[in-house]
C-alpha cells in the first residue's frame, strides 16, 4: 500500500509538472508573438525618426505605461495613455502608435520636447 501512494504520489508529481513546463512555453509562445506584433507596429510609428526621437519616445512610452498597450488611468488608455477620445475607439496597437506620433507632432513638435514637458509636469 505504501508503494502505491508513493507511485502515484511520483505520476502526479511529473505529470504537473511536464503540465508546468508545457504552459509555460504557450505563455512564452504567446508574449513572443505579442511582442513581434507591437514591435513591428513601434518600427513603422519610428520609421524616419532620428535617434535622439526614437529615444525620448521610448522614454515616453515607458514612463507612460511601461509599454503596456493595456494599461489604463482614468479616461487615458494604451501605451502612450491617450485620451481615449483620441484613439476613435480604435484600440489597436498600430492606432496607438500612429495616434501618438500625430498628437505629440500637434502639441509638441518633437517627442523630445515632449519628453521635457512629461519631465517637469510628469505627464504630456
Amino acid at each position: 500500500m505504501n508503494s502505491l501512494k508513493k507511485s502515484i504520489i511520483k505520476y502526479t508529481v511529473i505529470a504537473l509538472g511536464t503540465f508546468a513546463i508545457l504552459f509555460a512555453f504557450n505563455l512564452s509562445t504567446n508574449n513572443q508573438n505579442n511582442v513581434q506584433a507591437s514591435t513591428n507596429w513601434q518600427t513603422v510609428a519610428e520609421k524616419g525618426l532620428s535617434k535622439s526621437q526614437v529615444a525620448a519616445r521610448r522614454w515616453v512610452s515607458f514612463h507612460e505605461s511601461t509599454n503596456r498597450y493595456y494599461a489604463r488611468n482614468g479616461s487615458c488608455y494604451g501605451k502612450f495613455q491617450l485620451s481615449i477620445g483620441y484613439l476613435h475607439g480604435n484600440y489597436s496597437h498600430k492606432n496607438q502608435e500612429l495616434t501618438a506620433n500625430r498628437y505629440v507632432k500637434n502639441r509638441y513638435g518633437t517627442w523630445t520636447n515632449a519628453k521635457h514637458f512629461w519631465q517637469i509636469h510628469h505627464w504630456y
